[in-house]
């Protein structure tokens, strides 16, 4: 952690989520900040408690509002962040760390998902991130080093039922990614892609659906069985301290389909068709009637019956809960 105390640190997404408390984890290993996002107001917020960590001054944090779909925008926000940092590093201005965390996750079943949501899923999650990377990256060259954190996803490295929008940009980030790594090589410029399992965020509450319109809007079970995204972005923080090229974060049992996933991958995806079935069964059995209707849910590693709301929606729940 010592070793990136005084650096740059660039953190898109950074309003809340996961993006907030890898703000805060780099606020304590005594970073100096550049924060975005598309509401300024949060991002202020973050920036206060970021302070109150004690490592930080308000000089040390800029906010710059960011819009990754405003690809005219990103020029300017660079040069923004070069000349705000070039008042305290008197040879150059820097940008050591650049974390691509933003973007925004779908939920919706493959034939019902529109070409307009396929479209802006891809053009805010690959191409926006795409696009800042190779605003900064020329910079990086020049100054023959840096560090390139790409927030990818489980789903970037297996397929995920009901959202295939967001599987597809998360494979397509993995392959961009893992191509600029081996560019870059010789120009000592990491690139560490992330790939976190569900956490405890607005991630789903924010997600498409089959429709551009509409969002997801599913709130998180406090017993759901995904990680506390405190705990995610510590463990994040340690993979770019120490330049890690990929790396896995989830909880079980997600983590092993994972490892089968790759080493075994027909047992993989015989595992995975056999829950998707399971769930789909399970889903089945919530009914829209005038009273509410028994339906399973998992509940740590057993399946409980519980009882829904009337008229509720039915929710991919296995899911939600095995990919996120």
């Amino acid at each position: 952690m010592a070793a990136l105390s005084g650096q740059v640190v660039w953190i898109t997404g950074a309003s809340s989520g996961v993006g907030e408390q890898l703000a805060l984890e780099f606020a304590a290993a005594g970073c100096k900040l550049v924060l975005s996002a598309r509401r300024p107001d949060e991002l202020e917020r973050v920036k206060h408690q970021c302070i109150e960590s004690g490592r930080l001054s308000p000089d040390d944090i800029l906010i710059v509002p960011l819009d990754l779909l405003d690809f005219g925008s990103h020029p300017h926000a660079v040069m923004n962040v070069l000349q705000y940092y070039s008042q305290f590093f008197y040879i150059f201005a820097q940008i050591d760390i650049l974390v691509n965390n933003a973007g925004r996750s779908q939920r919706a079943a493959w034939e019902e998902t529109s070409l307009d949501v396929d479209r802006y899923c891809m053009e805010l999650n690959v191409l926006g991130t795409l696009s800042l990377t190779k605003n900064v990256l020329p910079h990086m060259i020049n100054r023959g080093e840096g560090h390139i954190v790409v927030m990818g996803a489980v789903e970037g490295k297996i397929g995920a039922p009901f959202s295939a929008s967001y599987t597809g940009a998360k494979h397509a980030l993995q392959g961009y990614f893992d191509s600029l790594r081996l560019e870059m090589h010789n120009h000592n410029i990491g690139v560490s892609i992330i790939c976190p399992g569900p956490t405890f965020s607005n991630l789903l509450e924010n997600a498409f659906t089959g429709t551009i319109a509409t969002n997801y809007g599913m709130k998180m079970d406090p017993n759901d069985r995904r990680m506390d995204t405190a705990r995610c972005a510590r463990l994040i923080i340690l993979a770019v301290a120490n330049k890690l090229d990929e790396v896995w974060i989830a909880r079980h049992p997600l983590l092993l389909v994972m490892y089968l996933c790759q080493y075994c991958p027909s047992f993989g995806q015989w595992i995975l068709c056999h829950f998707v079935r399971l769930e789909i069964t399970c889903s089945h059995l919530l009914l829209i009637e005038t009273k509410p209707t028994p339906v399973c849910t998992p509940h740590s590693s057993r399946w409980d019956i519980v009882t829904r709301s009337p008229k509720k929606k039915v929710q991919r729940i296995f899911v939600e809960n095995f990919i996120g």
